[in-house]
This record gives structure tokens, C-alpha cells and sequence, in this order.
């Protein structure tokens, strides 16, 4: 059953590429991307991108016509013992890298713990933190998007969803990633699909091994992706898909595939998208 009226919007993680902007649009757009998501350019976080390099990017993402799908921020990968202030504080200035960048959105994540704490133990610290971040976000007209990811306190379905229950924000939706479930023992579209479709607003593309934990591309791996793509696309989702293939190597704060990975990568997703009746532009 295809679904013609589905019209995604093609993104990627450009240091997945390369640290140089340029190589990244050049990359994205013969993969037929429209967009870019800003995770960090020349080498530098996007938390901790001056003004001048920021309207430097800006320019050359003018110049080739693509457009910034979010700005993925390291916000809430921190300790939750933390001061909320500290990540306020980041937030801010993330906030004025998306106005710059000229994105609604703002990928963050919910806090780690300490290594002899339990989940339900920092629930409220995370519950805390996430509302005031929320509230930030709202003030200032743009949308956090929280990626579940392992070791943070929404690393599964339940938790993820506790989150946006308790939050209850418009300003705060869900960065929904199969490989990231995969990886913490979760089957993403059977176990949480319907828990998180109410609040998925933004769709980050890579899939994982099971038993491994390996990131592989789209459809080679254990995360449902081509179960997820047909609901997403049934369910009148047309949104972003973002390519971030983590092919060569993860690390706290990203990862990297090479123009090479990275173009299997999108090609692998370009291949369920289509087979699901999704068309990328």
C-alpha cells in the first residue's frame, strides 16, 4: 500500500561528512538533500560556535540553497547533578545559533545519571530540568526535540514517553531513533511506536544490530525501520528524515561516516523510503 501524498524532508548529521561546511553541502545536496542538521562545523560544537562562525555557515549554506532542519545540541548530555542553570544557560545560547541558522528546532537528550543511581532515583532532578528547558524553549518560539539515546534517562519507550507526559509541553517533542532503541534492547516500532507517534515530530535515520549493538544502514539491522517508514508514511507524518549514519565511528558527542559511508547510508534509506511510497525532497 503506497501513500503518494508522502513528502519528506531530507536532512543529515554534516559532520557526518566532513569537518569543512562546504564538503557537507556539496555531499548532502548530490545525495538530494534540502537540508542540513548543524551538530558541529569546522571542528567546533555548535554550543560553542561564535556569532561571526555561525553567520559564516549561515552564508555558505545560503550560498548552495540548503536550508538547517535543526540544530542537534548536546544539551541534557550532562550529569543531572548539575545545576538546571548550566544547561539554561547553554540552551540560550543554542537558541541564538537556531535563530541564526534560521531552524525551529533543537535536538536534546535528558541527562545522565551517576554511576550508583538508579533510573526512578534522578527522575525528578530529569523532570525538573526538562520542564525548565521546556519553558525556555517556549518563551523563545522554537521546539526541543528529545532524542532517546543510551545511558540518558529516555533511553526507552516508557521513559521517553514519562517524559513528554510529565513535561507536557508543546515546545518539547520526540527525535525518534530505531538504532538508539535497538541498542538498549527495545524493538522500536513494535514496543513504542504507538506509546510515541502522539509526540514524534522529527525522525533521525540509522539502524543497529541487535545483538551487537552495531550501526548499520537503513534496513540491514534490527530496527524495524521499514515497519516504521510504512506507519510514518500511513499516518500522514511529513516531516524531516535525517541521515545519521554513525558508519565509521560513534563518540559521545556524534560520530563519523565519510562522504563514502555516508552516501550508502542515504542510499539504503532512499531505498525503504521509496519502497514505502516516500518521496525525499
Amino acid at each position: 500500500m503506497t501513500h503518494p501524498q508522502a513528502v519528506w524532508s531530507l536532512s543529515g548529521f554534516g559532520d557526518e561528512v566532513d569537518p569543512d561546511p562546504a564538503i557537507q553541502a556539496a555531499v548532502l545536496l548530490a545525495l538530494g538533500a534540502s537540508h542540513l542538521e548543524v551538530r558541529s562545523a569546522w571542528g567546533t560544537n555548535v554550543s560553542e560556535l561564535e556569532p561571526e562562525a555561525v553567520q559564516r555557515l549561515k552564508a555558505i549554506l545560503d550560498d548552495k540553497g540548503l536550508k538547517v532542519s535543526a540544530v542537534a545540541s548536546p544539551i541534557g548530555k550532562v550529569d543531572v547533578s548539575l545545576p538546571v542553570e548550566h544547561e539554561l544557560a547553554r540552551l540560550r545560547q543554542i537558541i541564538s545559533v537556531a535563530k541564526a541558522l534560521d531552524t525551529k528546532y533543537v535536538r536534546i537528550f535528558s541527562f545522565y545519571r551517576g554511576e550508583d543511581q538508579g533510573q526512578d532515583e534522578i527522575r525528578d532532578a530529569v523532570m525538573e530540568r526538562m520542564t525548565a528547558l521546556a519553558s525556555e524553549a517556549a518563551a523563545s518560539d522554537v521546539i526541543l526535540l528529545h532524542e532517546n539515546e543510551k545511558g540518558i534517562y529516555g533511553d526507552t519507550p516508557e521513559r521517553v514517553l514519562d517524559i513528554m507526559e510529565t513535561v507536557n509541553s508543546p515546545a518539547l517533542r520526540v527525535a525518534w531513533d530505531n538504532a538508539n532503541f535497538v541498542q538498549v534492547g527495545v524493538k522500536p516500532y513494535t514496543e513504542g511506536y504507538a506509546l510515541l507517534r502522539p509526540y514524534l515530530e522529527y525522525l533521525q535515520v540509522k539502524d543497529a544490530i541487535a545483538t551487537t549493538g552495531e550501526v548499520v544502514p537503513s534496513g540491514e539491522g534490527d530496527g524495524e525501520l521499514d515497519a516504521t517508514i510504512a506507519a510514518l508514511a500511513a499516518d500522514g507524518y511529513k516531516g524531516f528524515a535525517s541521515l545519521e549514519p554513525h558508519l565509521a565511528s560513534a563518540h559521545e558527542l556524534g560520530g563519523y561516516s565519510g562522504p563514502v559511508a555516508f552516501g550508502i547510508a542515504a542510499r539504503a534509506f532512499a531505498g525503504l523510503a521509496s519502497k514505502n511510497g516516500v518521496t525525499l525532497a
